[in-house]
């Protein structure tokens, strides 16, 4: 299976040309398209519907998670209805199966990566904090759990290791990700891991455990190459 990952489209409607123009390719590359996360820039329907178009007339079997941007205005289960009544697999702690590779998502979220990641120690909004990246760290053990399938693709918004985040300053790593997702990934293994998130970041790493992890913010990979607005892997 061909996979096309991209992320952090950040869509508006005057971006609606140049996206259809990028996207219409990928049906000649791939054979399942993966988003991951921060879609819509502020998380509005009217920026979501125009944004579906363009995905729809790709002509490619979509998976997605849903980015920190898609949550700004609160209306997070509208998109996913939207996406879903386009015929797009929403993975919010779920899994999905297809020609026998197996995808397991979920937003993620932030709180820091090895001896830095931050602890339900002190203020109840510390531990509020946390128990909300526990709480998504658990999403993805339950989607994970649910794979019957040899090869495994991870869909992550937000980053499970340091190592693609480095470019970022410093003072944010900790709002880059968690080593909370890494731990699950390691976990049941994966043969694929894609996150955005960190625009700024490297476009790949790997797990303590040794799986393999893939930036694909959209601004990563045209700083690379310019004309290119995904990254298609083998699985």
């Amino acid at each position: 299976m061909r996979i096309a990952a991209t992320a952090d489209l950040h869509f508006m409607p005057a971006q609606h040309g140049a996206l259809l123009e990028q996207l219409n390719r990928v049906r000649d590359a791939a054979d399942v398209m993966v988003l991951a996360g921060d879609l819509t820039n502020y998380g509005h329907p009217e920026e979501m519907e125009p944004l579906l178009n363009v995905i729809v007339r790709s002509r490619v079997p979509t998976i997605a998670v849903l980015g920190n941007h898609d949550y700004e205005s609160g209306k997070q289960t509208e998109l996913m209805r939207m996406m879903i009544a386009a015929g797009i697999k929403v993975l919010d702690g779920t899994a999905y199966e297809r020609d026998g590779v197996g995808f397991a998502g979920t937003k993620g979220f932030l709180g820091g990566f090895g001896r830095g990641v931050l602890t339900a120690f002190g203020e109840i909004e510390i531990k509020h904090f946390v128990q909300a990246s526990i709480d998504e760290a658990l999403k993805l053990e339950r989607a994970m759990a649910q794979l019957r399938t040899s090869k495994r693709v991870v869909v992550i918004h937000y980053s499970p290791i340091a190592a693609t985040v480095e470019g970022e300053s410093l003072e944010i790593y900790p709002f880059m990700g968690t080593s909370r997702l890494a731990e699950v990934i390691d976990r049941h293994g994966a043969d694929l891991v894609v996150h955005g998130h960190a625009h700024h970041g490297k476009p790949e790493g790997k797990t303590p455990g040794g799986c393999a992890v893939y930036n694909v913010a959209i601004t990563l990979l045209q700083s690379q190459q310019p004309s290119a607005s995904y990254r298609v892997f083998d699985i």
